[in-house]
């Protein structure tokens, strides 16, 4: 396989060679050579990495929280296709805020999916688990059922993580909580990246949390309050401190444009990361699903039926980058490094999340559009092609 186009990182017109799942060869453009993707228009990206993904078109990697009429035991290959086709081919299949019982269900399915399908374990190897161990306090809270919240037990998540098959690579917990502590350091001691989410923490408190190895915040500026401390609170505490990657949802619903600007100079390409947070209602027809509960907008938005109030993501990474891409000064290279290097770095995944010779083909092709998504040439994992525009 050959691919024509611009090099992300560096502008550069090339030819990739593709044999089996690697890159073998990358040399100038040929405007003669045949190639099976792309064009002189055409962007060379490593494959897009979503490390918050909760559901999409109807379907849902969590048990027992949406009954859309899908088939949930096909959810994994479904929802690849559809996060393909945004762009996307890695993404963190993310468990949320649930009984312990439908944690497990939700675990055991999905490892039962992957299990008999080695593409899908290779695309969603890596799970995220957010929640239950967050505030219990409502505007932090989200949607996560108050019900269901409880303070941190290792006892607890290694009966999630055996559920998982040792899969849950993200953690998302509310630094506050008591136990927190001991237990970010003992899941850091296990390979799990610890992220703060969800979290009313003091300064101190998310200080104490980095230092005991916390390295992520889940959807900074979201799962907050409308009203906070104007000077010391959980928002800045965390903007501020560089041993944080700052995982943020520019949807265009979840953050203003002039916020995600000044996220974006504050951490840099380096401690940034794009996430969709899509949610099962996403990709589906405007209206009240959820018995009466939810509204999907004519433009996507997820609603509370009746509220201005967001109830979930319901747009995927094309959305995300092309936002990002009008709405940063971080340009086109680091753009691409918050949702393909840094992801790549953060699940300790090898030889993917850049472009060069001896990686893994993990590549997104796509052009860019004046407004709007990107346009989506195609999405590629370990050179098999996960999605083709016609």
């Amino acid at each position: 396989m050959n691919i024509t186009g611009k090099l992300c990182e560096t502008g550069e017109h090339v030819q990739l060679s593709i044999e089996n799942d690697k890159i073998t060869q990358i040399q100038p453009a040929d405007a003669n050579a045949k190639s099976t993707f792309g064009a002189p228009d055409v962007w060379i990206a490593p494959g897009f990495i979503d490390v918050q993904f909760n559901g999409y078109g109807g379907y849902d990697f969590n048990s027992g929280i949406w009954d859309t009429g899908f088939d949930q035991n096909q959810a994994a290959a479904n929802i690849l296709q559809l996060a393909a086709k945004a762009g996307t081919t890695r993404l963190c299949p993310t468990v949320v805020t649930n009984t312990k019982e439908n944690i497990i269900a939700s675990f055991r399915s999905l490892t039962k999916q992957l299990d008999a399908d080695p593409q899908l374990k290779t695309a969603m190897g890596c799970f995220h688990l957010e929640g239950p161990y967050l505030s219990e306090k409502d505007g932090l809270r989200g949607a996560h059922p108050l019900d269901c919240i409880r303070d941190p037990d290792w006892d607890q998540f290694q009966r999630f993580q055996e559920a998982a098959e040792g899969r849950i690579k993200i953690f998302t917990l509310a630094p506050e909580r008591p136990g927190s502590i001991p237990f970010i350091e003992k899941a850091v001691e296990n390979g799990v990246v610890i992220s703060l989410g969800h979290t009313g923490a003091t300064p101190d408190q998310i200080r104490d949390a980095v230092k005991a190895g916390a390295r992520m915040s889940t959807h900074l500026g979201n799962g907050s309050q409308d009203q906070i401390q104007r000077h010391r609170n959980y928002m800045f505490a965390q903007l501020a401190d560089d041993e944080l990657t700052a995982g943020i949802i520019t949807d265009g619903d979840h953050l203003p444009p002039e916020l995600v600007k000044i996220y974006a100079r504050v951490k840099g390409a380096d401690r940034l990361v794009l996430v969709s947070d899509a949610a099962a209602l996403g990709g589906l027809p405007p209206g009240i699903y959820g018995g009466g509960t939810h509204e999907v907008l004519p433009g996507g938005k997820i609603a509370l039926a009746g509220t201005p109030y967001l109830a979930g993501a319901g747009h995927l990474l094309d959305v995300c980058v092309a936002n990002a891409l009008r709405w940063t000064e971080l340009g086109m290279s680091g753009i691409t490094q918050s949702v393909s290097t840094n992801p790549a770095n953060l699940l300790d995944l090898k030889n993917t999340g850049n472009v060069k010779v001896g990686n893994l083909a993990d590549l997104t092709l796509f052009r860019e559009t004046p407004e709007g998504p990107l346009d989506i040439v195609a999405a590629i994992l370990e050179g098999k092609v996960l999605f083709q525009a016609s």
